[in-house]
């Protein structure tokens, strides 16, 4: 992946349709009450590639992927990118409204982003790993297989 910091330009981000309609309606939804957080939301998804839902890269931040980042500030730090009411900073779940996890979306492992945190101030950050969480299970493939599968005395 081509990092742009150096130039100014934002490097390319993909979104899957789900999660592109669902921060949408987010942003929409917040923008009385936060309107720079929704701004600059509405701001990276029209930017975003959309993507068909099962088409984005599972090194590409999504909805509930783990992030492994490098900020300018510090040490390599793994967050959880939720909707805002699942954000828990203690548990490592930051909230898509926030400044640093509306600059994760749609980023790829080796990307580089530079972003503006509440206090006004510049800073970049490093993608280092993604993964993506467990599909959750349908019930019928947590059965026990059925006896009839089970070849008694043949």
């Amino acid at each position: 992946m081509q990092n742009n910091t150096k130039t100014g330009r934002k490097p390319n981000i993909r979104i899957s349709q789900s999660d592109h309609a669902r921060l949408s309606a987010l942003a929409s939804t917040v923008a009385v009450r936060n309107p720079k957080a929704s701004d600059e939301l509405l701001a990276e998804l029209e930017r975003a590639r959309i993507l068909a839902d099962g088409s984005v890269s599972a090194d590409t931040v999504q909805m509930g992927s783990s992030v492994t980042f490098k900020p300018d500030t510090g040490d390599a730090k793994t967050v959880t990118l939720v909707f805002p009411g699942d954000a828990d900073i203690s548990a490592g779940k930051v909230s898509i409204l926030t400044p640093i996890g509306t600059a994760l979306i749609g980023l790829s492992a080796g990307q580089s982003i530079m972003w503006t945190a509440r206090d006004g101030r510049r800073h970049e950050l490093s993608v280092l790993a993604v993964s993506q969480p467990a599909p959750e299970r349908d019930i019928a493939d947590r059965r026990v297989p059925a006896s009839s599968t089970i070849a008694a005395g043949v």
